[in-house]
């Protein structure tokens, strides 16, 4: 009999209800006792929606970010917020945001606007768009078991008749993902973690526990002997007694971990056989005749309906070799997908019917595990209807555009280069712009406040005429533009009052992209995206900001950016066809916006920024895959910046990324201006400029925009310092780490007042 279970499930809700109530409880709105009770109506209610399966994730639940769970679970929490007193939930969210309810953090309005400590660093879950809690590791870092969270969702399983199946990350990837603040070994720490896993291990045995899913996806990466090492000693002191071992991996192959895997002292193995179907046949060959294999064969990064029955064909001779020790699953926690196709009432039809959300990825799964254990008649109505579906989607004349294709093959080399290089730029437009050292600016985006969002929704709704709308648009791009003037600011934005996202708003302006109204995907804590859904080949119509930064540069003598995404961020935001190749679709989009950027510069634009935030979260976990990757990449960046004249100046904006590794691709894209988030780093991330020459100008982040702690002047001062040791002064922009949508103006002004008053101290001091 084949078993069933799932390795995690989106834990927001189908509506944002753990959103809005986390929100609710930040700004001293609500209770502590109701969010905890929110939380727990949440796990109840994906619980029951994963009934029918064999085991069920407990544990993938969390309030913030899982890692930061497993840290607490731990005992490890950063020395900064070991004093604080009170419920340890509320210290929680001080490691996480930097403060947490006003009532928590000893005072309420503007006496506790100023309090907080310094957010914990957030960086990607390896390839995705999820953002995690970075623990901090020291040389004299300790672990001490606190059970009572994972327990507490265990009996509430329990209670409920869940088959629960605790779900952990596993002690070497945890480490993997950390940082060391003071320069010393994680490895040398693993002597001191491994025992309080080992007792974590024995309460989950005392609390009737069977199986334990311990997630180590970092085998997907290449490791060294050390790190190999360190994975043959976890699992060999974790081995004796205690529950049966799970061990999933997910995002990539095992390849040359495959032995290494295959030979662990534990019960089963989760591979992604989405990534890995390649690797599983020789995986077979190196697995002992005990262990399970569980193999993830659902995809869960992405929204398309699996083609059942080439899956069936590919699992059924599996399924009689191994026998009962096969498990089938989902690729990865389904924390990446949205909830419920079922609550879209809006989404196109055509495209609706090609689609899977969480719920239905679990009847998917179902639907195989039913024909692998009774015979595909059992389940023939179900792989008729999927097959006609995927039949539907390849004959619609929606998904290709010969005009489109044929653009793509006239990619030239030259699109990609610009006419001078970067020093004969930087001339023409330094004395075009007349900035002065330490240019300040923002990244793009202004508060979207209640009456700009409640704006949208009538005028979506058809409560609001269009004119109307334009009208109170055009009214918030004015205050972002005042405000920015009052403040001193030398590169102003437009505040992108009219966007709905970064990526959504212009998806909805190309063919090619569909939308739905509930696909929320969780980014961090509260922060959801609603990715839009490439499903056709890409084509812009018409203009698509044109007439907003015409209007806002109208407003102001100062020089205002044109703000565009760019085509890999739109890309790796996006959920995409997985038809073609990825490359294919990113360069029909790096088209669309060469077309858009070259609008911009006819219209008297004189920045354009193009945010490629995404570029690195879509390189492979793999180095070795990565010049592939890298090179069409940077190409599509280049395509869509380089059309322009030498006195345009290009600027682009990269999220929380790691830079070493791959600042010499970031340097081959060429833009004059770069701007990346340093704040929570404590400018750790321009350590790559000390081996690396990077000849262009760069803004390092100031002002850590995550967290609603307002940075005081005298700190951003200390780290444009830093950045000064690594890049010459002349060569640096103040700005904030991102765009401030999700801040509030009463955060927002003292903020970037602070920064100014730090750029004048700076250019003072010479």
């Amino acid at each position: 009999m084949t078993t069933l279970h799932n390795l995690g499930f989106p834990r927001i809700g189908a509506q944002r209800e753990l959103k809005f109530a986390l929100e609710s409880y930040w700004r001293g709105e609500s209770s502590r006792d109701a969010l905890k009770a929110l939380g727990a109506q949440l796990r109840q209610r994906h619980w029951q929606n994963q009934a029918g399966l064999d085991w069920v994730p407990v544990g993938d639940f969390a309030f913030y970010d899982q890692v930061l769970d497993m840290s607490f679970t731990l005992g490890h929490l950063p020395g900064r917020v070991q004093g604080f007193e009170g419920d340890a939930l509320d210290n929680y969210f001080r490691v996480a945001r930097g403060r947490s309810a006003p009532a928590a953090d000893g005072g309420a309005g503007a006496s506790a606007c100023c309090s907080g400590v310094a957010a914990g660093e957030m960086t990607k879950w390896f390839d995705t768009n999820y953002h995690y809690i970075v623990p901090e590791f020291t040389a004299d870092t300790t672990f001490r078991l606190d059970a009572s969270r994972l327990l507490e969702q265990l009996a509430e399983a329990r209670a409920q008749g869940v088959a629960a199946k605790p779900v952990l990350i596993g002690p070497v990837t945890y480490l993997a993902i950390g940082k060391s603040k003071d320069g010393s070994d994680r490895l040398a720490l693993l002597p001191r973690l491994l025992p309080v896993y080992a007792q974590l291990l024995d309460a989950l045995v005392a609390n009737g526990v069977e199986w334990v899913q311990i997630d180590e996806p970092i085998l997907c990466t290449e490791l060294d002997a050390d790190w190999q090492h360190a994975f043959n000693a976890a699992y060999h002191h974790l081995k004796s007694a205690r529950p049966k071992l799970l061990v999933a991996t997910y995002f990539g192959q095992l390849q040359d971990n495959a032995y290494l895997a295959a030979n662990l002292p534990v019960a089963g193995l989760h591979v992604d056989a989405v990534n890995d179907r390649d690797g599983v046949l020789p995986l077979l060959n190196l697995l002992p005749a005990h262990k399970v294999l569980s193999l993830g064969v659902i995809n869960g990064r992405n929204i398309w309906k699996t083609d059942l029955v080439a899956v069936l064909d590919w699992l059924e001779p599996l399924a009689q070799r191994l026998g009962d020790r096969l498990w089938i699953a989902p690729s990865c926690s389904l924390l990446h997908v949205p909830v419920d196709l079922e609550s879209e009432r809006q989404l196109d039809a055509e495209v609706k019917s090609w689609l899977a959300f969480a719920l239905q990825k679990l009847e998917e799964l179902r639907v195989l595990g039913r024909a692998l254990r009774e015979g595909r008649g059992a389940v023939a109505a179900e792989l008729r209807a999927n097959q006609s579906a995927l039949a539907a989607r390849r004959a619609s004349p929606r998904v290709n555009n010969p005009a489109v294709q044929a653009a793509v093959a006239g990619i030239g080399a030259g699109m990609g280069r610009r006419a001078s290089a970067y020093a004969q730029r930087a001339a023409t437009q330094s004395a075009r712009l007349q900035l002065p050292r330490y240019p300040t600016t923002t990244i793009g985006s202004f508060p979207q406040t209640a009456e700009i969002r409640r704006a949208r929704s009538d005028h979506k709704a058809g409560r609001l005429d269009e004119a109307a709308y334009q009208a109170l648009m055009r009214a918030e791009i004015e205050r972002s533009v005042r405000e920015q003037e009052a403040l001193g600011l030398d590169v102003l934005v437009h505040g992108e009052a009219e966007r709905n996202d970064m990526v959504e708003y212009f998806g909805e302006q190309f063919e090619g992209y569909a939308f739905s109204q509930s696909g929320w995907v969780q980014s961090y804590g509260s922060r959801c995206v609603k990715p839009p859904i490439l499903f056709g080949d890409v084509r812009r119509p018409r203009a698509m900001t044109v007439d907003w930064i015409a209007y806002a540069q109208a407003l102001t003598d100062k020089p205002m950016k044109g703000m565009l995404t760019g085509p890999v961020t739109l890309l790796n935001w996006s959920f995409v066809r997985d038809d073609q190749p990825r490359a294919a679709s990113c360069r029909q989009l790096a088209l669309a916006i060469r077309e858009e950027v070259l609008d911009l510069e006819r219209a008297g634009v004189k920045i354009i920024q193009i945010d490629e935030a995404a570029l690195r979260e879509g390189l492979p976990l793999r180095r070795s895959q990565w010049a592939d990757y890298l090179g069409w990449a940077v190409e599509s960046f280049r395509i869509a910046a380089n059309g322009v004249r030498d006195e345009t100046q290009i600027h682009t904006h990269m999220c929380y990324s790691e830079f070493n590794d791959i600042i010499a691709s970031i340097a081959d894209m060429d833009a004059d201006v770069i701007t990346i988030e340093t704040a929570r780093s404590d400018m750790e991330l321009l350590d790559a400029f000390e081996s690396f020459d990077y000849p262009n100008q760069i803004g390092p982040g100031v002002y850590d925009i995550h967290s609603p702690n307002i940075p005081a002047q005298d700190r951003m001062v200390q780290l444009m310092r830093k950045a000064a040791e690594r890049v010459p002064a002349e060569r640096l922009w103040v700005n904030p780490d991102c765009g401030l949508k999700t801040r509030q103006w009463a955060e927002v002004i003292p903020a970037l007042g602070n920064m100014v008053a730090a750029a004048r101290t700076l250019r003072a001091q010479g």
